[in-house]
């Protein structure tokens, strides 16, 4: 039985619950934009209902503690398919009594610690390339496009560092982002027009006359400092892939 949810993290717990009201122990979750129907196999389409995914939600943190509910939401950002029919199978698993979280043996139970891995450095990589511009109405903008949809566990990290500063973070890759007023962080979805304001190969972005100084300082501070004798650009492309060069003001 395939369930066809509409690739929300409430429609994937809906699928969960779906499966224990059915008791069909053999359902596999496929996302909406995923699902190509044949004949052979049944499928239903599981509606995404806000009560029951947060008993869902709300028994995963009573029944396997805080962090296992953490690391589910986490890897439900991976916007891997497969990824969701692993948490998916050992939900199922856990709520029926069998602990296999540490089960290694098991591909989905192994699949689903290496998309943790994977977010993990996904995350740990945005929080150190990410690069705000200033704006001349006193905005920092920073465009982001990482692999996966890491945003939301990025926020608490720069609400803490720039606390005091108005700051707007935006996923091109996913559309959204996130404003923080110094008091409050706020989604945003910008239009067309505006994103385009925010592309570095552009000069749309009205920048504040400091912000053109610092980010030549910047430059030359990288450039000195860069020993070309030492050079060992596959080491360099390890610990800075080239996919984020573009976001970099010293690339």
């Amino acid at each position: 039985m395939i369930y066809v949810f509409d690739g929300s993290y409430s429609g994937l717990l809906c699928s969960v619950f779906e499966t224990f009201e059915m008791r069909e122990w053999e359902a596999v979750p496929v996302a909406q934009q995923h699902f190509q129907q044949d004949i052979f196999t049944p499928f239903r389409t599981i509606d995404s209902i806000d009560d029951k995914a947060e008993r869902i939600g709300k028994t995963i943190k009573t029944k396997f503690g805080t962090a296992f509910s953490n690391e589910v939401y986490r890897a439900y950002l991976s916007e891997d398919p497969f990824a969701w029919q692993c948490i998916h199978y050992l939900l199922v698993q856990k709520f029926k009594g069998r602990d296999i979280l540490n089960d290694y043996g098991d591909p989905k139970v192994l699949y689903f610690h290496q998309t943790l891995k994977k977010i993990s450095r996904e995350r740990h990589r945005m929080k150190a390339f990410i690069r705000f511009q200033k704006s001349a109405d006193n905005l920092y903008v920073a465009v982001i496009e990482p692999d996966f949809n890491v945003l939301p566990l990025i926020l608490a990290f720069f609400k803490n560092r720039y606390a005091d500063q108005t700051w707007l973070i935006y996923d091109v890759k996913r559309d959204y982002g996130a404003l923080y007023d110094k008091t409050t962080i706020e989604e945003v979805i910008l239009s067309k027009s505006e994103q385009l304001d925010l592309n570095p190969s552009e000069v749309s972005l009205a920048l504040d006359p400091k912000e053109v100084l610092y980010q030549s300082l910047w430059k030359s501070y990288f450039k000195s400092t860069n020993i070309e004798a030492r050079r060992n650009m596959k080491l360099h492309l390890q610990h800075v892939p080239k996919r984020y060069w573009k976001y970099l003001t010293e690339k």
